[in-house]
């Protein structure tokens, strides 16, 4: 199958990092993926593109009817319009020197076949033949896909001026996705987090994620899963409602940025070989469902048109790497999210957390408490969020004034949910702290409170610094959650040289200790799993013992699998292959020293 444009996309990061990033690659046909969860920011950066670009800026008010839907539909239709306008611009560029729609080929990787004719192009020496051959480029240019990300869990309940909850279209994530479903964008909605049934439920109202008459989808539905068993459900699912799942976009569960959905002890590799194995019969059975559904509906599509394709993303540092993924596992596309942070070009990072980012060593970035969603987070040492939770810990005044309320979720003290970082929830905590028969509820609850971090700011004020935005209500304190994989990479570079770097022309990474991708995340899943036991050692329970057996099992069964796939990593030289194998070595027998019951 001939490729046409990029084998890499960039996910989403954070909230407010990759909030812009189309406008930064999509014109050079590199699609990225924003974050839609905070309307707030969103209109910030909508007001600051309108003033940068002499446009007028009409204010959508919270207080407006539906205000959250209208933010996330303006401000997608106006990074489109941007989009378009720089791709226009690109696509009519001169080919010569330095120019938008030379640098445009130039990072297309070798084996594109656009990049092929484009080659063939330069050598013409015919003027007539040059110049329909760039007519042909042109016209195939394809521009990079505007995606957007949802958090299916992050759907707060909210309330009318009286206090009457709204109906659940009003919800936060049901808001957010007829934001994007009333937006312009022909693009894929990444659903990420697993599945929320009512959510799903409620893309059957809009008519963009049905078949159009010549049975392409204007706006895609994707599902960021973690294993095979995963997909088949959800795509099911939806499948059941007419809804096709255009692509299953496989994380690792550990190897990753941002909330980390640790599986079972499953590693990326045995889930990507079994995604390779049974994508047909994920096809076939997922369209099943799907056909009769549709024609319920009065929707004819062609069912030799229905495809899916398979990504993956979450750790791959290496041109080498993600050449093995495409070419071993026949995905469509590998991520490359946590390196982009480094790319100021791209993304939106202030000066000192580049600094502190490119300085980072591998000690610095860890597996944190901080969000209050309850789920693990990847997290670097000493962020300004971090500092700022602790000063206030230590002045006597916990938690954050909780202005966005996005993560609300606790409901121990309350009808209408907290967060476990806000002022309010250290109140609540206080009012239990004299009563002697909820001692140990208490000093669990102020424990796990106490490693809280507002992510809602945190995550966000990197860009208001960037852009240099003025928000005096909000705190300016970063929280940000690369991956572990940033280690290995220490220099602040230009977009073009990272795109070097995914295609093998550079090398940025001058870590030699930097172990292959699949390792580095078994290392994380073995440590993982001691420290689960050793949480475990005061209230270990026959359940646990069974849970943390079959964890370990698995990740026998990985090491197993990733025995037989070395001599399968043909490109690779023999020293490599052969430290691949010493390290398997020395975490199997890591994992096989570890003593389960306690």
């Amino acid at each position: 199958m001939k490729i046409f444009g990029h084998t890499f996309h960039i996910p989403v990061l954070g909230v407010g990092y990759s909030v812009d990033a189309p406008v930064k690659v999509a014109k050079y046909g590199i699609s990225s993926v924003i974050s839609i969860v905070d309307d707030i920011l969103l209109e910030q950066i909508r007001k600051d593109y309108h003033q940068k670009l002499n446009k007028p800026f009409v204010p959508i008010l919270a207080k407006e009817e539906d205000s959250r839907a209208k933010r996330i539909t303006a401000y997608l239709n106006m990074i489109n319009e941007i989009v378009k306008e720089q791709f226009e611009k690109v696509r009519t560029s001169a080919f010569e020197t330095g120019s938008e729609i030379t640098k445009y080929f130039e990072m297309l990787p070798d084996v594109s076949f656009l990049k092929q004719k484009y080659l063939e192009m330069i050598s013409i020496k015919e003027e007539s033949l040059k110049m329909r051959m760039q007519n042909y480029l042109r016209e195939n240019l394809r521009c990079g896909s505007i995606d957007v990300n949802i958090m299916t869990k992050v759907d707060k309940t909210n309330y009318s001026s009286d206090g009457t909850p709204l109906s659940n279209e009003f919800n936060d994530a049901h808001a957010a996705l007829r934001g994007y479903a009333n937006s312009e964008l022909e693009s894929s909605l990444i659903f990420s987090a697993g599945m929320n049934p009512k959510l799903y439920s409620y893309i059957e109202k809009f008519k963009d994620f049905f078949p159009q008459p010549n049975g392409s989808f204007k706006k895609k539905i994707v599902i960021k899963v973690s294993d095979f068993r995963s997909a088949l459900i959800q795509g099911k699912f939806l499948a059941k409602k007419g809804l096709w799942v255009s692509e299953y976009r496989i994380e690792s569960g550990l190897n990753c940025g941002g909330h980390a959905f640790a599986t079972d002890g499953f590693l990326l590799g045995p889930i990507l070989e079994e995604f390779k194995v049974r994508k047909q019969e994920l096809l076939d059975s997922v369209k099943e469902l799907f056909i009769p559904a549709l024609h319920k509906k009065e929707f004819n599509i062609d069912e030799e048109k229905l495809d899916v394709d398979i990504t993956v993303q979450g750790g791959v540092g290496l041109s080498s790497e993600h050449e093995f993924l495409l070419r071993n596992y026949e995905v469509k596309s590998v991520g490359w999210g946590s390196p982009f942070l480094l790319v100021p070009e791209v993304m939106n990072v202030d000066e000192k957390t580049l600094t502190q980012l490119s300085e980072a060593k591998e000690d610095d970035f860890y597996l944190s408490n901080s969000s209050p969603l309850g789920v693990p987070f990847n997290s670097i040492r000493n962020s300004g969020k971090d500092i700022e939770r602790i000063n206030r810990m230590e002045n006597g005044k916990p938690g954050s004034s909780c202005p966005k309320k996005f993560l609300v979720s606790n409901k121990d003290f309350t009808d209408k949910p907290i967060c476990t970082a806000s002022i309010a929830y250290f109140k609540k905590l206080d009012s239990i702290k004299d009563n002697p028969d909820l001692q140990k509820k208490y000093e669990a609850d102020l424990k796990n409170a106490s490693d809280k971090n507002c992510l809602c700011e945190g995550l966000s004020a990197s860009a208001l610094i960037a852009k240099n935005i003025s928000d005096p209500k909000q705190s300016l304190a970063i929280a940000i959650c690369p991956g572990p994989n940033l280690a290995y990479f220490s220099k602040v570079v230009s977009l073009k040289d990272m795109v070097d770097h995914i295609y093998g022309r550079i090398n940025l990474i001058a870590h030699s200790n930097r172990p292959n991708m699949f390792i580095k995340e078994l290392s994380l899943y073995i440590d993982y799993l001691q420290n689960k036991i050793d949480e475990s050692v005061d209230n270990f329970t026959n359940q646990k013992d069974e849970f943390f057996s079959n964890f370990r099992k698995n990740l026998i069964d990985g090491i197993q699998y990733y025995k037989s796939l070395i001599p399968r990593i043909s490109e690779e030289a023999e020293n490599v292959r052969k430290k691949i194998q010493e390290d398997l070595e020395r975490l199997e027998e890591k994992l096989l020293s570890y003593q389960i019951a306690v």
